[in-house]
């Protein structure tokens, strides 16, 4: 179940009359903005607020021309504009620390949280508020961010504050409730950020802003509107911490299962099953059986009588790739499939995002690994991260992969190291940039169970994960 498609759907339903029924006792939003237009012209003539430029037109469904969507009868379409005194903010000068560090609450689009804003990091003083283009917005102001990454962003404040110049704010609503315009604006956000589109900074204006039509329902209406849209939020509110427990509890249970099979305790031994020891002798002679029950010390937990320890050095062939040099454009482009540690995804690897050229391989340390690789990130905040090849394809050097020797199960060899992520990531800790080496990786220990055995405990992982993952997809 996708809850974001949903809240925009009961908030699609909201602003279009049909979330809940109409009243044909409520007083027409029509008779509503004759009120506000008499408001307006009252606080025009004591000098209050000045009059627009523009005076948008403002009429019931029949005559408003170029209407998005009909509404029903009592609603009426206006502008924002009409029915709420709109501001930016500002930014006093950063060069000048008296502005800054005072008792008036100073917002920037970040702080936005599309709810009530109940905290505000920055502060500025009163001089910074009389030598700038910031302006105190009273309690309940209604802002949205017009600018970058935030664009559409919303908040409602708890208390008077300013704001940054890329936050829009209504300081005073007349016959209509903030909430209302709260949720209409939050049902338009997609709206606002296609016109704030086609500059390297995504940007709407105030003037885009106050000329945006919004449909308006008779005031009673409008709480009742209010009402069932936290009804229907509270709902899938609901949906959601159920989904994340549940999340929480499937990675949790995978957790569990993938240290049940490294330990030997998620499928019964076979008494039948040839030792993983005269595997390993048969698959590399020169293998050191580092550990079996009957030399069992100081290694991580006790196995089954027909495993052993060894280290992943001796089950496969390691290497850590290159970054063939960028400024090189004869080195990009190719069809050698070039993957970075973003592109691993705890998985199969079925797409790779940039190629490289046979120049490229063949002039460089770049190496090729083999379709069936198993791969694991090496540095940063990729550490621990794993993936499979399902075709040829070479890395960069912050990816180490193994070409495993026949005879181990390949998805063996990657749920160990799935398992002991964590274990990795202590390993790459104690630095800037956690890093672990490829010597680190390939002396880690791994409990190898017989050949058999490692089938059954990868067709058992299969099955398991298959089911939870079941029980998330369908929420």
């Amino acid at each position: 179940m996708d809850t974001k498609k949903l809240r925009q759907k009961i908030l699609d339903l909201a602003i279009r009359g049909k979330l809940v029924p109409q009243d044909p006792n409520d007083e027409p939003a029509s008779v509503l903005l004759e009120r506000i237009k008499a408001e307006k012209e009252r606080l025009i003539k004591e000098g209050k607020i000045k009059r627009s430029k523009k005076t948008a037109k403002t009429s019931d469904t029949p005559h408003y021309e170029n209407v998005p969507f009909e509404i029903p009868g009592n609603w009426v379409w206006t502008t924002l504009g009409n029915i709420g005194i709109w501001q930016s903010g500002g930014t006093p000068s950063r060069s000048n620390k008296s502005y800054y560090g005072g008792n008036i609450p100073w917002l920037k689009t970040g702080d936005l949280n599309d709810g009530l804003i109940i905290n505000i990091p920055e502060s500025i003083t009163e001089e910074a508020v009389a030598n700038s283009s910031a302006k105190i917005n009273p309690t309940g102001s209604v802002l949205m961010a017009m600018y970058g990454a935030t664009i559409g962003k919303l908040g409602i404040l708890t208390f008077p504050a300013t704001t940054n110049q890329a936050c829009c704010a209504c300081i005073e609503y007349y016959a209509i409730t903030q909430y209302y315009l709260f949720y209409f604006l939050l049902s338009h956000r997609d709206i606002f950020i296609a016109k704030g589109g086609g500059g390297a900074q995504p940007n709407i204006s105030k003037e885009i802003i106050v000329n945006t039509a919004i449909p308006l329902p008779p005031l009673p209406e409008q709480e009742r509107i209010i009402i069932e849209i936290e009804r229907w939020f509270a709902f899938i509110d609901e949906i959601e911490q159920s989904k994340t427990d549940l999340q929480f509890i499937v990675k949790k249970t995978k957790s569990k299962i993938l240290d049940l099979a490294i330990h030997g305790k998620l499928v019964p031994q076979d008494p039948n099953d040839e030792p993983a020891s005269e595997l390993l002798k048969r698959i590399n002679p020169k293998a050191e059986i580092t550990c079996d029950n009957a030399h069992y010390q100081n290694l991580p937990f006790n196995i089954p009588s027909k495993w052993i320890w060894t280290t992943l050095g001796q089950i496969g062939k390691w290497q850590s790739g290159s970054t063939p040099n960028r400024l090189n454009k004869d080195y990009y482009g190719g069809n050698i499939p070039w993957l970075k540690t973003g592109d691993l995804n705890d998985g199969y690897i079925t797409h790779i995002s940039e190629n490289i050229t046979e120049k490229a391989l063949n002039e460089t340390p770049v190496k090729l690994n083999p379709k069936g690789c198993v791969l694991i990130a090496m540095y940063g905040a990729t550490i621990g991260k794993i993936g499979m090849l399902t075709y040829p394809a070479t890395t960069n050097q912050a990816c180490c992969a193994c070409d495993v020797l026949h005879g181990i199960e390949k998805e063996y060899l990657f749920y160990f190291l799935l398992s002991y992520r964590e274990k990795f990531i202590k390993l790459g800790s104690g630095g800037a940039q956690p890093n672990i080496s490829k010597e680190k990786i390939i002396n880690t220990y791994i409990p190898i169970p017989p050949h058999s055995e490692q089938k059954r405990i990868v067709a058992t992982i299969h099955k398991i994960f298959a089911k939870l993952d079941t029980i998330t997809e369908s929420l």
